[in-house]
């Protein structure tokens, strides 16, 4: 898992960086507002979403069209909504942030219900809700994203306002796939935020730039291991904390394993690290397939690395997985989430986009989770705030699918021979 941690800006049209560490695994972009959605274009071809039909609408208040606004976001962002009806009378819908790329997105939802509309855009946690104009011809709303919400207003285009959606931008060069690849240079500072956690881990362009790692954090990553599978660690590895940024010798963009090997080679150069594998039988969670299927829907994105988020969500935090295989949401639960590792049985495969809302327990994000939005009573009776979300292992069958079951297990562990704190720059 990479990591990007931004509290810069608050909001975006389509996600919104949360004040404490998110995990993001993708190539970070040139616009601080869309990191998850957009490092994943810088390092892939972006796919064209289907084009709404340009027929004009049977009413003025037939929302079969397109419609386009600018949400104001720190910086200026066009948003084009394209917005289509079937034969049954279902609206479906796709989103573009014109400003931040030309990748569409295909809306989840899209309602009108007499003046008022709303549609949701579940990979991003996004939702729109506004009221239809009495002629027709716009919109009066609100874009929301993990709490915060900004206005929007949208108008109905005609030919000559429409805004030009640009041509998707060629994807950067990988690199090559039979490299073995290292660090030509890398800096490694101490850490004196008081810090407790991770607070990023990104590579973006060519650089790889991590901010408040402990070594614990860098080996779990390297060796895609939880916590409580490296033994013989002296104390230290989870307390002191790094600030590292590091070149690769190598052109191009790294896929996982890539950046993975660098790690490694950075920990057994820098910190003298000599460990040798083992098994043992520990508590773990197993992952399974629900009796009736899992419920995951495949990316939209076109990439080799994954977008792996946690953003406030309704009534919890929402887990955003994007462009992720199986094995990429069972290491981002075994490395944040849970306290101890997680055993795929699910037999998935293939890349997927998927959301999970939930409220986290004592046991979970090493007993600091991270903020929720406030909370209403669980019948709802309040209107301000949001019920509370069902535990994890209860919204993952409902949501996903999935299935979390506790048991112990034979798993592979990380046993430590010898280990230095950092060496000088």
């Amino acid at each position: 898992m990479l990591t990007t941690a931004s509290s810069r800006i608050r909001h975006s049209i389509l996600f919104a960086c949360c004040s404490f560490a998110f995990i993001i695994f993708a190539v970070a972009s040139h616009a601080s507002h869309l990191k998850a959605v957009h490092a994943q274009e810088s390092s892939a071809a972006p796919q064209s979403a289907p084009a709404a039909a340009q027929t004009p609408p049977a009413s003025p208040h037939d929302l079969a069209d397109t419609w386009q606004g600018t949400l104001h976001a720190g910086q200026d962002l066009r948003t084009i909504v394209k917005i289509t009806k079937d034969d049954k009378g279902v609206y479906k819908g796709t989103f573009y942030s014109i400003d931040q790329g030309a990748q569409g997105f295909n809306l989840d939802s899209v309602v009108l219900n007499g003046q008022d509309v709303k549609f949701t855009l579940k990979l991003f946690n996004l939702t729109y809700t506004g009221r239809l104009s009495p002629d027709g011809k716009s919109i009066d709303g609100s874009s929301s994203q993990g709490g915060s919400s900004l206005p929007l207003v949208l108008t109905r285009v005609t030919p000559e306002t429409a805004w030009e959606i640009p041509k998707p931008q060629p994807p950067p060069k990988p690199m090559a796939a039979d490299a073995d690849p290292s660090f030509e240079v890398a800096t490694i500072k101490p850490n004196n935020s008081g810090a407790t956690s991770m607070q990023g881990l990104v590579i973006r362009g060519r650089k790889f730039l991590t901010r408040a790692s402990s070594l614990g954090d860098l080996i779990a990553f390297a060796y895609e291991v939880q916590a409580k599978q490296i033994v013989n660690a002296p104390d230290w590895i989870d307390k002191d904390r790094y600030d590292i940024e590091a070149v690769p010798e190598q052109e191009g963009v790294p896929n996982a394993e890539q950046i993975r090997i660098m790690i490694r080679k950075l920990l057994a150069d820098r910190f003298g690290l000599k460990f040798h594998k083992d098994k043992r039988d520990m508590s773990a969670y197993v992952l399974t397939v629900g009796k009736d299927g899992h419920k995951l829907k495949p990316t939209q994105l076109n990439g080799n690395l994954p977008g792996l988020g946690i953003a406030p969500g309704t009534g919890g935090i929402t887990l955003n997985m994007i462009n992720a295989t199986i094995p990429d949401f069972t290491q981002f639960l075994q490395s944040l989430v849970l306290d101890r590792p997680v055993v795929d049985r699910t037999g998935i495969q293939g890349r997927y986009d998927f959301q999970c809302t939930f409220t986290p327990d004592e046991s979970q994000f090493g007993g600091h989770p991270p903020p929720m939005p406030n909370q209403g009573n669980n019948n709802g009776s309040t209107d301000t705030a949001a019920a509370a979300a069902p535990s994890l292992y209860d919204a993952m069958p409902k949501e996903l699918g999935l299935k979390l079951s506790a048991e112990k297990t034979a798993v592979d562990v990380v046993a430590i021979d010898h280990v230095d704190k950092p060496t000088a720059n």
